[in-house]
């Protein structure tokens, strides 16, 4: 094999797999190091940077961090990575004279963002303090998208909602409540330099089977239901209610309904657990409050008696899988009837715009989907750039972010008349970690203890206030131990081959086997030739050049490497280093300045 390529700037971020993972790029183990220091502030504001929403996002992110987390291989439970993100958020001081501020002079152009979710309110965040003018147009009441009238109270409480939406409205930002966009032509002709869509898939998808129309009065579609609960037009449903879905979503509607007095909540499932949409904490939260969720039940009708809803119709499924539990064959197994008073939809959203017109110049697909770049997030028409979920489809509030944070380098670039994927590229900055002959700058130590849980309000409590927030954050005791788990994978292994006697210390010291000093030869055999054969392609296998005494090669498996610097510290001559990665991702800001990774 050729000698890896370490100056690839994606090389050592894909070893950093919790920022990896991350749509945003969140330097996780950067901010976990400052909440172990007690710096809880520059914590907030590392977060800040990347994911907009700190104190949001800790309460309500999806994720995608936790399951890449490295800790996962050596032990079940990932690091707290979320719910860390909320200690820095509960804990810091006021920011607001921290974050971005308002230029005292505008550039004067004008830029319309359609939506006050996430990923408008990113845009608008990048933009207004390089001078930009923004104004949002926001149908509702209230800001915030989906995060206000899809995510309940007792999971994300409104306070923290408008507090952080208050730090992009102080950055000079208009957002026009009640002001739904009912044509774009008529927004384009106000003159604005760029529109961007941030709308989000507003359409909850519908179920037409035998009895819908009769038992319309007692069917609800779980948007629009969560928005009615939200916003106080509607205060109570039956006492015997199904939900029909397993996204996120359907968990946010089970626990709304017992808030709102129903006794018996049903999540009805069409396949088995692990064909669910839910995330797995999401679904552990519902049934800690007495959900049942039943598998294997496909919607049949809704069964009405007197021109009333009394129950639900399902055919019982059954499924064989294979070894890569895929489903290779559907049986039917009977009917069964299950009773109900309400039956809330949560089957999934779409995208809807009939507010744009056909003829302007946007090309949509045959689902009525805009065509997207997704690096630029250009429509086919100049000027109109979309992002969240109104331009993929539904996904989760950082991903939204993320499409915020391009969406405003492509319309600075627009406005600037430059190539709108002429963009800057990553890079990353190694600096030794090294304080002394055997002392690093970060814990190196292992920490055996096992993933802190969650305080909650006592179940009865809880239930009895659709407002109060569930979760009680973490303590100083969950704190200080929580932050020690993180095995710190920004700080990266770097080895100088010339330096090298291959003596084997670091072979024998290394607490995985992850290390090997081998003949070169194909990736397949190098994989192989590890005590622990690399397995796992998707993680790159490190290849040192050629060693001066013996022409062999040192190999590391990325995939298994716990960065504990035990290599380091063995190492009599320094061939090994850890050297902490400050991983570069541009944003607009570094666009308009041209500053670049040196």
């Amino acid at each position: 094999m050729k000698p890896t390529d370490t100056r690839d700037p994606d090389y050592y971020h894909k070893v950093v797999d919790c920022q990896w993972a991350c749509p945003a790029h969140t330097p996780v183990p950067e901010y976990i190091r400052l909440i172990a220091q007690g710096k809880f502030t520059e914590a907030y504001l590392v977060n800040r940077r990347s994911n907009v929403f700190p104190g949001i996002l800790g309460r309500v992110c999806d994720r995608p961090c936790e399951p890449a987390c490295r800790r996962g291989r050596v032990e079940e439970e990932p690091v707290a990575i979320c719910r860390l993100k909320r200690v820095a958020a509960d804990n810091r001081d006021e920011v607001s004279h921290l974050v971005p501020q308002k230029p005292a002079q505008t550039n004067g152009k004008k830029i319309a963002l359609v939506g006050a979710g996430p990923a408008s309110l990113t845009v608008a965040n990048d933009l207004a303090p390089l001078g930009y003018e923004c104004t949002v147009f926001e149908a509702h009441h209230r800001p915030g998208g989906l995060m206000i009238s899809n995510i309940p109270s007792f999971r994300l409480p409104e306070e923290v909602l408008d507090e952080e939406i208050g730090y992009i409205e102080k950055m000079g930002v208009e957002i026009k409540l009640n002001s739904r966009i009912e044509s774009l032509k008529g927004l384009m002709d106000e003159g604005y330099d760029a529109v961007f869509i941030g709308s989000g898939a507003p359409k909850g998808k519908d179920l037409k089977i035998e009895g819908r129309d009769e038992a319309d009065a007692n069917i609800h579609i779980g948007i629009d239901w969560l928005e009615s609960v939200a916003f106080e037009h509607v205060e109570k449903i039956g006492k015997r209610v199904l939900i029909i879905g397993v996204g996120n979503t359907a968990m946010d509607c089970c626990r709304t309904s017992l808030r709102l007095g129903a006794d018996d909540v049903k999540v009805m499932a069409r396949k088995p657990r692990q064909f669910f949409k839910a995330s797995p904490w999401e679904l552990e939260d519902a049934e800690d409050e007495n959900v049942e969720i039943i598998v294997n039940h496909s919607p049949k009708r809704f069964v009405v008696e007197d021109g009333k809803l009394t129950g639900m119709e399902f055919e019982l499924m059954e499924y064989e899988l294979d070894a890569d539990g895929e489903i290779t064959e559907t049986r039917k197994a009977g009917t069964k009837i299950i009773p109900c008073d309400d039956v809330i939809l949560a089957i999934g959203q779409e995208n809807a715009f009939p507010w744009i017109e056909r003829d302007l110049g946007i090309e949509f697909d045959k689902w009525g989907v805009p065509l997207v770049d997704e690096t630029t997030h250009a429509s086919t028409l100049p000027g109109v750039f979309f992002g969240g979920d109104s331009a993929f489809g539904p996904k989760n509030i950082i991903w939204a972010v993320e499409h915020g944070h391009q969406a405003a380098i492509s319309i600075h670039k627009h406005c600037e008349g430059e190539a709108l994927d002429e963009r800057l590229p990553r890079g990353v900055n190694l600096a030794s970690a090294k304080m002394g002959v055997n002392e690093w700058m970060y814990s190196n130590s292992y920490d055996g203890s096992h993933r802190r849980d969650m305080p909650l309000v006592e179940l009865q409590e809880r239930l009895s206030n659709r407002k109060m927030e569930v979760e009680l954050g973490f303590d100083a005791e969950r704190i200080a131990t929580e932050v020690q788990r993180c095995l710190n994978c920004d700080v990266q292994t770097v080895f100088e081959a010339p330096l090298c006697k291959e003596c084997d210390a670091c072979l024998d010291i290394c607490p995985v086997d992850c290390l090997a000093i081998v003949p070169d030869g194909e990736e397949d055999a190098l994989r192989a030739s590890l005590r622990v054969p690399a397995t796992n392609k998707e993680q790159a296998l490190y290849v040192s050049a050629p060693l001066k005494d013996t022409g062999r090669v040192m190999i590391k498996d990325e995939n298994l490497c716990l960065h504990c610097g035990l290599c380091a510290e063995r190492c009599p001559t320094a061939a090994w280093d850890m050297q902490d990665a400050d991983i570069f991702i541009p944003h607009v800001d570094n666009e308009a300045g041209k500053v670049a990774a040196e």
